[in-house]
């Protein structure tokens, strides 16, 4: 596998460009077809490339928002990944988008799985993805040693899979086949020791790096 890997000058430059790249593949999709879909990553990375986003020219009425995991804490916590998205993407222009929470208010995230699988899945193949990495090679909730691991790699899998052991705290996460439909796909990481692990995880089975069951068809995003 090789991978497509793009470096850029400074941390600024990869979100401005992130961004545009984004907004244009949306409107492209648009162009051709009634509505889009944009699953993104929580975590403070990616916010720079929200906030420029968030004022792209796109209608933005027709595309479909949501997060390629959520943490199961209602949007009041800090910790909450939806909170964020409604706080630096969802406002200007974008605060036109239709948003899909996860979390739904349940005791526990397995209680919200099959209402929240089917809602996802209706918005697949996802248009553009959006993707974050952690250094040990994990992307969206799908965590390395993870009980729950083999379910959410799984061909057959559910669009959506509760993961509540392995993880930090309980939470809803996609699954490797509904990442794997995207269109287009970014994999957007800064310093030294995420371009490390990612390089590594081409050589790595994804029940060790994750993040290897999408790199097929995956853009990487680099500055240090």
């Amino acid at each position: 596998m090789s991978l497509e890997f793009i470096e850029y000058p400074d941390r600024e430059m990869l979100a401005i460009s992130l961004a545009d790249k984004i907004a244009t593949q949306l409107a492209q999709h648009l162009r051709m077809n009634d509505t889009a879909s944009l699953c993104l990553p929580g975590g403070a990375t990616p916010v720079p490339v929200f906030e420029t986003l968030s004022g792209a020219d796109l209608d933005w009425s027709r595309v479909t928002v949501f997060l390629g995991d959520e943490r199961w804490v209602p949007e009041d916590n800090p910790r909450s990944n939806t909170a964020l998205i409604r706080r630096n993407l969802l406002k200007g222009p974008a605060a036109a988008a239709n948003y899909l929470p996860l979390y739904t208010g349940t005791a526990t995230p397995e209680e919200a799985v099959d209402d929240r699988a089917e809602a996802v899945a209706a918005h697949l193949p996802i248009t553009v993805l959006m993707l974050g990495m952690g250094n040990d090679m994990h992307t969206a909730s799908l965590f390395p040693g993870a009980p729950q691991l083999a379910v959410g790699l799984a061909s057959d899998a559910p669009a959506v899979l509760a993961m509540t052991e392995g993880v930090p705290e309980p939470r809803l996460t996609l699954t490797a086949p509904a990442l794997q439909s995207a269109i287009w796909s970014h994999l957007m990481i800064t310093g030294p020791e995420k371009r490390a692990a990612v390089e590594a995880a081409e050589s790595l089975p994804p029940e060790e790096a994750p993040i290897r069951a999408v790199l097929g068809n995956t853009v990487v995003h680099w500055a240090e």
